[in-house]
């Protein structure tokens, strides 16, 4: 597994797929939980967490079943804890929910970029 993280409009999309040019990369928001599993890339997986909160599932063991079913994904998501703590009680569950699962994940990646300004830093 490897993960690209960093914040919102920094250029992490066009930065996995320079990247990895031979990765087909599909959209978290329009994925289901099937197509994470078989996925080779996933642009956008924060909005896949939303969109399984949103329609009532729980993520809690997200990370796991992906470590478990698909190990060699390439992750891009934004890092969205850091800044202003939402009002709202789904938007914290939310941020708290992606930054769990972000952090399961990239203790088992191989690697791990942050992107700020479409330039990347290996952190792991």
């Amino acid at each position: 597994m490897k993960m690209i993280i960093g914040g919102a409009f920094q250029g992490k999309s066009a930065f996995a797929q320079k990247e990895f040019p031979e990765i087909h990369w599909v959209s978290g928001e329009e994925i289901s939980m099937d197509e994470l599993m078989t996925a080779e890339g996933v642009l956008g997986f924060h909005r896949f967490i939303r969109k399984e909160m949103e329609t009532g599932r729980d993520v809690t063991a997200l990370a796991e079943k992906l470590i478990r079913e698909n190990p060699e994904v390439i992750l891009v998501s934004d890092e969205i804890g850091y800044g202003v703590v939402p009002a709202d009680a789904f938007d914290r569950a939310y941020r708290e929910a992606v930054g769990r699962i972000c952090t399961q994940l990239a203790a088992f990646s191989t690697r791990v970029v942050r992107v700020v300004c479409g330039i990347g830093t290996v952190i792991r």
